[in-house]
């Protein structure tokens, strides 16, 4: 194996994904890609992820719509309220750690099934409540498993079909997110208006759980799956310093990224005015824009940088916010900036992690770095609604710029954070050097500089 490593040339460019792709083995022997990689059948799965994602965050970022009827339902104050939201995002977010690795070893269809039920009972459930705690159960748990058993094992499909058109189909599979955000907080704002709230989620449920049976005849597995070789370990991962510095940037911006998907609609009632479900959709349709755009240009430029201007711009447009008060005008530019920016991180993300740690694998890699979105979805909101009751909606907006600067020097961090690659440091162990017939092989940061093969 050692013999193999030494007569690849790789330059200090090299990055550690490549690397890792490059030494993972089936019986000794380098995996090839399937030759239907970046076919028309990749744009079958695009499709079913399209609508996948369309039908669960419609869902879920639709909840800013209901904000205000539930909250004066159950009598709670702004950070209560939006625990609806919080343990749904915690809970889905969490469960990518396993729905991903499930994903890779038995295919995304049958997670996708369980979703669609999952969101179907939770959210009948949600619809007969009268204790607000059984509320934050039976949606966060309902809808958490949904949207858990969608996102990532679908994105990673996505991520598994292709490598020349990465970014592309990924930016078109995740703007199934905004579109469901275009359509999904003024349709439930509008049924809440004509029949409440409960009617709201059993309509929300009922759709959506359809959505997903359809979705689910597309999904398929990436070609080589079920020959691919699981990824590392999340222990394995942590020794990388890149994962960790993107971890911690990555909760740090989940913490206020969600706030305008709650809060916006209550933000303008609280003023006497209407049209904040229309803000959020607006916020949905840019999003759209930017997940294409932006994935396409991905391809062609930087990725890394082209990731960080996008948080730097989710900041930038907090900054409009807090100047707006309830001039519409500049709230209708605010939502486009931050649909844009908000759009293009959510494009990219995938993209990156691959990018970073190499495709294969990616849903385990994925539902792993994701648990820190899951992090801050669930303390972030709830914060910000104490602050909002206990200051000013100003207040609240400033931290969320606060946040989103502190995630954007973390992720600096991270895209500087120095992993060598050159195979000349690789340093071979006693258990490296042993012969397997069947093994499994990464390359990691040697905590004594330069890399280390480890093989399972």
């Amino acid at each position: 194996m050692l013999s193999d490593i030494s007569s690849h040339t790789l330059g200090s460019s090299v990055r550690y994904g490549a690397v890792r792709q490059l030494f993972r083995t089936q019986g000794g022997q380098v995996a090839k890609r399937s030759d239907r990689v970046d076919s028309a059948a990749g744009w079958v799965v695009v499709a079913a992820t399209t609508i996948t994602l369309f039908a669960v965050f419609g869902v879920v970022y639709s909840f800013g719509a209901m904000f205000t009827a539930i909250r004066d339902e159950f009598g709670v104050g702004k950070g209560q309220a939006a625990l609806f939201f919080s343990i749904t995002t915690f809970i889905y977010f969490i469960l990518g750690v396993f729905t991903g690795r499930l994903a890779d070893r038995y295919g995304p269809r049958p997670l996708l099934l369980v979703g669609a039920a999952a969101m179907g009972i939770g959210l009948f459930l949600t619809s007969l409540v009268n204790n607000i705690v059984v509320g934050y159960l039976t949606y966060g748990i309902g809808a958490g498993i949904g949207v858990g058993c969608a996102y990532v094992p679908m994105v990673a499909a996505v991520g598994g079909w292709f490598e020349r058109d990465r970014t592309k189909a990924m930016g078109v599979a995740v703007a199934g997110i905004g579109v469901g955000t275009l359509v999904g907080a003024p349709l439930a704002k509008q049924l809440v208006i004509s029949y409440g709230w409960r009617t709201t989620f059993v309509a929300l449920g009922v759709g959506s759980a359809a959505l997903l049976v359809v979705a689910s005849l597309g999904a398929k597995r990436p070609p080589g799956a079920g020959t691919q070789e699981a990824p590392p370990p999340l222990r394995l991962l942590l020794h990388d310093r890149r994962f960790t510095w993107l971890y911690t940037s990555m909760t740090f911006l989940s913490a206020g990224l969600f706030v305008p998907m709650i809060y916006l609609d209550d933000y303008l009632e609280a003023q006497g005015k209407g049209g904040g479900a229309l803000l959020i959709g607006i916020i949905g349709a840019a999003s759209v824009v930017g997940r294409l755009a932006l994935g396409a240009v991905g391809s062609k430029v930087d990725l890394m940088r082209l990731y960080q201007c996008c948080v730097g711009a989710l900041s930038a447009s907090y900054v409009i916010w807090i100047f707006a008060g309830a001039n519409y005008a500049v709230l209708v530019i605010f939502a486009l900036c931050m649909g844009t920016a908000y759009g293009g991180w959510i494009a990219l993300s995938p993209a990156v992690t691959a990018h970073l740690f190499g495709p294969l694998g990616l849903g385990g890699v994925l539902g792993a770095l994701y648990t820190s979105a899951g992090i801050g979805g669930l303390v972030g909101p709830p914060v910000i609604g104490v602050v909002i009751d206990a200051t000013t909606y100003e207040t609240a907006i400033a931290l969320a710029i606060a946040l989103s600067v502190l995630s954007l020097l973390l992720l600096r961090t991270a895209t500087q954070a120095a992993v060598p690659t050159s195979v000349d440091t690789v340093q071979p162990t006693e258990e490296e050097l042993t012969p397997a017939s069947t093994a499994s092989a990464w390359l990691i940061p040697s905590p004594e500089g330069g890399m280390r093969l480890i093989r399972r």
